[in-house]
């Protein structure tokens, strides 16, 4: 089990100013987990990040989101609660 120092928690549009802020703050060693409406980025730009992307996928599924891309990985309710297990720090944006 990977260690990960920060997990971003991202539930804010593409087009809320924290949105690109948290983009810009996650390190190689953190986790950007997007929800709510934080998946709608996933549709409407290409999110660079240095960390790993993760987005849930039940709001993806809620949101009529394919989740057949390689460059992030979908995880369901459980997943979620076992990234929060495994960071050093939580932060909701």
């Amino acid at each position: 089990m990977t260690k990960i120092q920060t997990l971003h928690i991202l539930n804010k549009s593409p087009e809320h100013p924290r949105f690109a802020r948290c983009l810009s703050m996650a390190s190689p060693d953190d986790a950007i987990l997007l929800i709510e409406n934080g998946v709608l980025g996933l549709a409407s730009a290409a999110i660079s990040t240095s960390g790993q992307l993760l987005a849930l996928a039940p709001d993806m599924a809620a949101r009529g989101l394919d989740d057949g891309s390689t460059s992030f990985e979908t995880i369901d309710y459980d997943g979620m609660v076992d990234l929060t297990t495994r960071a050093q720090q939580v932060v909701s944006w």
